[in-house]
């Protein structure tokens, strides 16, 4: 069977060793005579998975010590939601700092439980970079700072990561945890939605340092607090299984092909090559990001009218290319190279690139 060129921004790419192993387990994962799907969550073969998974994220990202890692349901845009009902207390004021639409999903969900601003923000520029640190205000009465560290619709991304002193840095890091090594301890918490870079859909991982989960509100929602999770290990309600066993074959992935650097090093040579298929061409194609802000999973584009563009997609999905419809909030063209993503895939599509300029330009 012929694989597809999936550039799609989420759900994406998954690597193929990792679908063959879920496979060949899929009706008996290791001798119990049931797919993992079928499983009890209580029972020790799936807390086996549930601890692993933990440990295994810990040891690629390099958690310190004083860190809980959580699996919890929702997605990102449950976070949105749960991190100012948790920490956004009467008197306290949430900082944002806004560098495109998931940001700003993020910042009006925090309004509806209090005070939320506008720490920073790059829309003066289109959104096409991430504001520069020093152009931050945090004001005195912050209970956190929220980034999103790499924006997928725009293609913009942090390439570091700003200090915010005695201030909690929170992140959705949705779209390029476990692409490159960073250092945990700059956050207070992170959040990642796993279907980019580290699993299907269904789960939705949150790294907190466990200071931040004293004394938070108990008149929440069970569901809603971090501690409830936190103190059942993330084993409170019926998880979901299945994905958690996926992100665990992903993570084991990465660590075989050499962890988070050699997924640095090759997300960089797959993006570097398509921004180099763009401002190769003459101006055929333009980069959407300031080359400085441009992300590595997301490789945005346009060309020089509407009309073009659909002209692409239509070629581009004939030619076996799937996902490259930019989102229907900004139109254009968007390349996701999510780890999964092999470097053939961009090479072909690269090529592609060059042909359809060719003929069209």
């Amino acid at each position: 069977m012929a694989r597809a060129y999936n550039f799609n921004p989420g759900p994406a790419a998954l690597p193929l060793e990792v679908l063959r192993q879920a496979q060949e387990e899929l009706t008996d994962y290791r001798g119990t005579g049931m797919s993992v799907m079928e499983i009890s969550h209580r029972s020790k073969e799936y807390e086996a998975i549930n601890d692993e998974t933990q440990q295994l994220l810990h040891e690629l990202l390099g958690v310190p010590g004083g860190y809980k890692t959580l699996f919890l349901q929702g997605g990102a845009s449950t976070q949105f939601a749960m991190i100012p009902m948790n920490f956004l207390r009467p008197g306290k004021s949430a900082a944002y700092v806004h560098t495109g639409s998931w940001a700003d999903k993020a910042y009006k969900e925090a309004k509806l439980f209090g005070e939320a601003v506008i720490a920073a923000s790059s829309e003066a520029s289109g959104f096409t970079r991430v504001p520069d640190f020093k152009d931050i205000r945090i004001p005195d009465n912050a209970a956190y700072v929220h980034i999103t560290s790499n924006e997928t619709i725009g293609g913009v991304q942090y390439k570091e990561f700003p200090d915010t002193g005695d201030v909690p840095l929170f992140a959705d890091m949705s779209s390029d945890i476990m692409s490159r090594p960073f250092d945990v301890s700059r956050f207070g918490l992170i959040y990642a939605g796993a279907q980019k870079n580290i699993g299907p859909s269904g789960v939705t991982v949150v790294i907190i340092r466990e200071d931040l989960l004293k004394d938070l509100p108990k008149d929440l929602p069970a569901m809603f607090r971090y501690g409830v999770h936190a103190e059942n290990n993330s084993l409170y309600n019926t998880p979901p299984a299945f994905a958690v066993y996926m992100v665990n074959l992903v993570l084991k992935w990465i660590k075989a092909k050499g962890g988070l650097a050699e997924m640095e090093a090759y997300n960089r040579k797959k993006a570097d090559l398509l921004y180099r298929a763009i401002d190769e061409s003459g101006g055929f194609y333009r980069g959407v990001a300031a080359p400085e802000f441009r992300s590595h999973m997301n490789v945005t584009f346009r060309l020089r009218d509407a009309e073009l563009e659909k002209l692409f997609a239509k070629e581009s999905e004939e030619a076996g290319f799937v996902g490259l419809k930019g989102h229907r909030s900004v139109g254009g063209l968007r390349a996701s190279i999510y780890n999964a993503v092999p470097l053939e895939a961009c090479q072909a599509l690269a090529g592609f690139m060059a042909e359809f300029a060719r003929k069209h330009g």
